[in-house]
């Protein structure tokens, strides 16, 4: 089946008219670029992005649309409602400003996106020991790996990313057995359940998303890791200083932490609260310019820097 995109121009303001119109008169399937939307979203996470796409924020700055799929038998019927639509809006809501509503088609096909990436992928050895396995694909040689065994649809941390790289070739450096492990920001569960794989006693994941609690224990099962050796929690240990304390007690030999280095700033106080004598901190996700301000962080909590690793413009570092 073919589809035909039409591509509507708009101003922010009048999105959510725009919208509601398109929906009163039956297009029930389309999706929305809107740039303050955009900027709206920036501003309140920015203490969790230490860089946004200046090319994506660029073309979002003054991109203000809404995108419908069309089906191609029946595209042309739509695109005269569509049309008549947008030709009166201006005048039913004079006090609006709705932009050019300029339509642009394109063809789409139908493919389904979701699963065709799934074709090309390969299973990813990391360091010496690990390999990384999507849930849905068999491997016969594992090329004397330990595989992880993740669901790759997610957007927590596959291991692709150059911090998450670094983060696991640190752990089969630290790991050696009977290690207990927490993971700060724990998205998937790859780092507990890398720490697991090497032969840590045990692993806890925390996240201050609930989301990934659920995602961490699953895929933590599909490694034949249960609640005896793994331990999901969401919680955020930076504000709710009760439930850090209990996280905390009994200390951890290796306390990773691959966020982003604005956090991992605020998180440093905390840290030592989980580290048994001799137990190291792990973090990344730290572009290179803020490691220094990282690196200072880390060291006002009373821990030492004792060594770095750095890859792509990102620093990795380990602290006692």
């Amino acid at each position: 089946m073919q589809w035909i995109e039409a591509t509507v121009r708009t101003a922010p303001e009048g999105i959510d008219l725009l919208c509601a119109e398109l929906t009163e008169a039956g297009f029930d399937s389309f999706m929305v670029d809107d740039s303050a939307q955009f900027q709206a979203f920036l501003d309140a996470s920015k203490d969790y992005w230490d860089y946004v796409d200046e090319s994506l924020a660029e073309k979002m700055q003054e991109l203000s649309q809404v995108r419908l799929n069309l089906e191609e038998s029946s595209a042309q019927a739509r695109l005269s409602v569509l049309r008549e639509l947008l030709a009166v809006l201006p005048d039913r809501y004079p006090a609006c400003k709705f932009g050019p509503l300029t339509v642009a088609l394109d063809n789409v096909p139908d493919e389904d996106w979701e699963n065709s990436w799934k074709a090309h992928y390969r299973p990813l050895p990391i360091g010496k020991k690990l390999l990384v396995v999507p849930q849905w694909m068999t491997v016969e040689d594992n090329q004397g790996r330990l595989p992880l065994i993740l669901d790759l649809g997610l957007t927590f941390g596959t291991g692709e990313h150059a911090s998450t790289r670094m983060c696991l070739c640190a752990l089969e450096e630290l790991i050696s057995g009977g290690e207990r492990v927490a993971d700060l920001g724990s998205g998937s569960g790859i780092l507990s359940i890398a720490a697991l794989r090497l032969g840590a006693a045990s692993a806890v994941g925390v996240d201050v998303d609930p989301a990934a609690e659920h995602i961490a224990r699953e895929n933590a099962a599909r490694n034949g890791f249960g609640a005896d050796r793994f331990t999901a929690a969401t919680c955020n240990v930076i504000a709710d200083r009760a439930r850090m304390e209990a996280l905390a007690a009994g200390r951890y030999d290796v306390v990773c932490a691959n966020i982003v280095a604005g956090v991992i700033v605020q998180l440093a106080p905390v840290v030592p609260r989980f580290l048994k004598p001799n137990g190291v901190f792990l973090c990344s996700g730290i572009l290179n310019e803020r490691e220094r301000e990282v690196r200072d962080a880390i060291e006002r909590a009373g821990l030492t820097v004792f060594a770095d690793r750095s890859e792509d413009g990102w620093s990795c570092l380990l602290a006692k």
